[in-house]
C-alpha cells in the first residue's frame, strides 16, 4: 500500500488531507463528493478520529485508489492489452513452425506465474499480531458511510474463503458489517463462491474459515471483484495480469493463505447454524439495502503491518470508483464473453445503468431472431444472468460509449414487436422486483434498419406540459429528449396519487405527440438532468410491472414503488448526504463543493 501511495503522488493523483477528521460520515463524504469531480484524486487522510468514541488513530485512511482511469492503468494495465492477451490464448492453435512453437512455449512458460505462491513463515501483514480479546475491531478505523447504515462498514475487505474439502479457493468483496469488537457480518449474496461453501460446511456441520484481507497491492481489490468462472482463484487473475506470482502466508488461526503484503488480516470462523440482521447498508445502487440475515464472524486474531494504511471505498450514487474499475473488467472479460456468445463484437455497462441494471451490446447479426437468441445466452451467462435491461445493436451502430450517437441509433430502430420481456434471477441488492432476486427482464433488438415515420406530431415542451396538465394536475414537469429521432422520449415528473397505469390510460389523447413516455417522481428528479435520469430509471423498474405499451407508445413507470402498486416489499430510501456534515465541512474548508453541483448529482 505505501508503493501504491508513493506511485499516486508520483502521478499528481492523490490528495492528502491533514486536517481532523472523523470515521462517522466525515472522511466518507469526502471521498464520495471528490471521485465524481471530473480531475478526482485518491484522498490520504492522515488525522483520524472517531468523535463518538473519543479516538484518535496513528493509521490513515486511503480512499478513491482508482479514482480514474490513469489510476486504473497504473495498478491494473490496459485493460485493452490484457483482454487481447486473454483472447490469444483462447484462440491458440497448435505451433507448426519452430517461431510458432517458441511463441507458443513463451505464452503457456508465463502462466506459471498464475499459480500464487505459498511462502513458508510469516509476511509482513503479520508484523502486528493480536489473538483473542486484544484482536478489536474498534481499533481500526472502520467507517460508518451515510447515516442510515446499521452500524461501521469494511468497503474493501479481500474475503478469503475455502471449500470444504479445501481444494477450490476463493477471493471475494463484499461488505461486512461490525457488530461488536470481536463479530463481523457477512453479506455474501446467494449468487456467490462464498456462499456455496458455506452450505458445504453448513451441511458438514463445521465452522468455515475466513480470512479478510485490507490493503496491500490495489490490484487484489479488483481481482475480488471479477466476474470469474466458478471455481477459479481469483489470485490467478493477478499472476496471470501482473505475470508474477501472488505471494500467500498462511493464517495464524486457521489454514487459509492470504497475500503476505496486506495491510491488515481479519482472521475468524463462521458458525453456520447462526444468523443475524444485517444492515441497512447504502450501497452502489444508490439505495439502502433492506435487513436480511447472513451468517457473522467470530474473530480470533487480527494481524498488520507495522506501520498499515487502512484501504477504504464509498458507495452509494453514481459515478463511484467502480466506474473505472468496472471499465477494465469490461475489456478484460470481453474475450471470455466471447466463448458463450461468439457474436459478440463488444459489450459496456454505463455506471449511471448501476451495471448489471443496463448493458449496451454490440453483435454480428447473421439471421433473424440473432439478437433475441444473445439476450438468452446474457441471461444464462455467469453475473451476466444479473442484467435486467439489455440492448442490442449491430455492427453499423457507433461506439457503444459515443453516448449520444449510440442512443440515437437505438432510438431509431426502438420497434414493440422486437422486444423481449422475460423474467429471471436479479441482483440480490435490486430493490425493485416484487420478489427477492427474482425480477423482470428487457431485451431491445435495435440490429435493424431504422423504422418507418410513425405520424406523431411533436410539441414544443411547454405546450405538451400545458396538455399533460389539463388532462392531470399530477404532472409537474416535462422534458423531451431526441426529438430528431424516430421514438423521441418524453420524461414527465408527477406527485403520485395512484398506480401509473390509470395516469398512462388519462394521457392517450396525448399518444400522437408522444412515443417514449417516463415517469418520474416530482419530489426525487429533475427532468433535466439526463445523467441521474439513466441512474433513477434503470432502477426502478421491472418490466413485468412498469412497462405499458398501446399501440407504438411505450411508457416505463419510474416511480418509487408502494401500495398503489401492490408492492409488498419496503421500498428503501435513497443514499443521501447528511446536510450537516456537508455544511460544517464547507465552514471548516475542508469541502469546496457548489450547490450546483450537489443538485447535479443528487447529494
Amino acid at each position: 500500500m505505501k508503493e501504491a501511495i508513493e506511485l499516486l503522488k508520483k502521478n499528481d493523483l492523490l490528495k492528502i488531507i491533514d486536517d481532523e477528521l472523523d470515521i462517522y460520515l466525515e472522511i466518507p463524504h469526502i471521498a464520495y463528493i471528490e471521485v465524481k469531480k471530473e480531475d478526482s484524486k485518491a484522498i490520504l487522510f492522515t488525522n483520524v478520529v472517531d468523535k463518538k468514541n473519543n479516538k484518535k488513530f496513528d493509521i490513515p485512511v486511503l480512499m478513491n485508489v482508482f479514482c480514474n482511469e490513469k489510476a486504473v492503468n497504473l495498478f491494473i494495465g490496459d485493460g485493452d492489452k490484457i483482454g487481447r492477451e486473454i483472447e490469444s490464448l483462447l484462440k491458440m492453435k497448435p505451433p507448426t513452425t519452430f517461431s510458432e512453437k517458441l511463441s507458443t512455449f513463451g505464452k503457456l512458460f508465463a502462466l506459471k506465474n498464475t499459480i500464487p505462491k505459498k511462502n513458508k513463515g510469516k509476511g509482513e501483514c503479520q508484523e502486528v499480531i493480536k489473538l483473542g480479546a486484544d484482536a478489536k475491531l474498534s481499533d481500526l478505523p472502520i467507517l460508518t458511510t451515510w447515516e442510515q447504515d446499521g452500524g461501521p462498514f469494511i468497503t474493501m475487505g479481500q474475503v478469503y474463503t475455502t471449500s470444504l474439502n479445501g481444494e477450490l479457493k476463493n477471493l471475494g468483496m463484499y461488505r461486512l458489517q461490525v457488530y461488536s469488537d470481536n463479530t463481523l457480518g457477512m453479506h455474501w449474496q446467494i449468487h456467490k463462491d462464498s456462499n456455496h461453501f458455506f452450505h458445504e460446511y453448513k451441511a458438514a456441520g463445521k465452522k468455515m474459515p475466513v480470512s479478510i484481507g485490507i490493503g496491500g497491492d490495489p490490484m487484489y481489490i479488483w481481482c475480488g471483484q471479477a466476474p470469474l468462472p466458478i471455481g477459479v482463484f481469483e489470485l490467478m487473475l493477478y499472476g496471470f495480469v501482473k505475470n508474477k506470482n501472488a505471494q500467500l502466508v498462511k493464517s495464524i488461526t486457521n489454514d487459509i493463505y492470504v497475500p503476505r503484503d496486506n495491510d491488515f488480516i481479519i482472521e475468524g470462523f463462521v458458525d453456520p447454524s447462526k444468523l443475524r440482521i444485517e444492515g441497512p447498508f447504502g450501497d452502489h445502487t444508490g439505495y439502502y439495502t433492506l435487513e436480511e440475515e447472513y451468517p457473522f464472524m467470530e474473530i480470533t486474531a487480527i494481524t498488520s503491518k507495522a506501520k498499515p494504511t487502512f484501504l477504504a471505498t464509498v458507495v452509494g450514487k453514481p459515478p463511484l470508483e467502480d466506474k473505472y474499475m468496472g471499465h477494465a473488467t469490461e475489456r478484460i472479460f470481453l474475450p471470455l464473453l466471447k466463448t458463450t456468445a461468439p457474436d459478440l463484437i463488444d459489450y459496456y455497462m454505463p455506471e449511471n445503468g448501476v451495471f448489471h441494471n443496463l448493458i449496451l451490446a454490440k453483435i454480428k447479426t447473421l439471421y433473424p431472431g440473432h439478437a433475441s437468441q444473445m439476450m438468452h445466452a446474457f441471461w444464462g451467462v455467469g453475473q451476466m444472468s444479473f442484467v435486467k435491461h439489455a440492448i442490442f445493436v449491430d455492427e453499423k451502430a457507433p461506439d457503444l460509449t459515443n453516448h449520444d450517437e449510440v442512443i440515437k441509433y437505438i432510438l431509431n430502430r426502438i420497434n414493440v414487436d422486437d422486444m423481449l420481456v422475460s423474467r429471471g434471477v436479479v441482483d440480490a441488492l435490486d430493490h425493485s422486483s416484487p420478489k427477492f432476486a427474482v425480477g423482470g427482464k428487457l431485451g431491445l433488438d435495435c440490429t435493424g434498419d431504422e423504422i418507418e415515420e410513425l405520424g406523431i406530431t411533436l410539441l414544443e415542451d411547454s405546450e405538451l406540459l400545458s396538455k399533460t396538465q389539463n388532462i392531470t394536475a399530477e404532472v409537474k414537469d416535462l422534458k423531451q429528449y431526441f426529438k430528431d429521432t424516430k421514438n423521441p422520449i418524453t420524461v414527465i415528473s408527477v406527485e403520485k396519487t395512484r398506480n401509473q397505469k390509470y395516469l398512462f390510460e388519462d394521457l392517450k389523447p396525448l399518444f400522437e405527440h408522444i412515443k417514449i413516455l417516463i415517469i418520474v417522481d416530482a419530489a426525487k428528479n429533475d427532468v433535466t438532468n439526463p445523467y441521474m435520469l439513466v441512474w433513477r430509471v434503470a432502477n426502478n423498474i421491472d418490466s413485468n410491472r412498469d412497462l405499458f405499451i398501446d399501440g407504438h407508445t411505450i411508457c416505463l413507470d419510474a416511480t418509487d414503488k408502494n401500495s398503489y402498486d401492490n408492492f409488498k416489499r419496503r421500498w428503501p430510501d435513497d443514499v443521501d448526504c447528511t446536510k450537516e456534515v456537508i455544511e460544517s465541512l464547507r465552514q471548516r474548508k475542508i469541502l469546496d463543493v457548489s450547490d450546483e453541483f450537489i443538485k447535479q448529482f443528487y447529494l
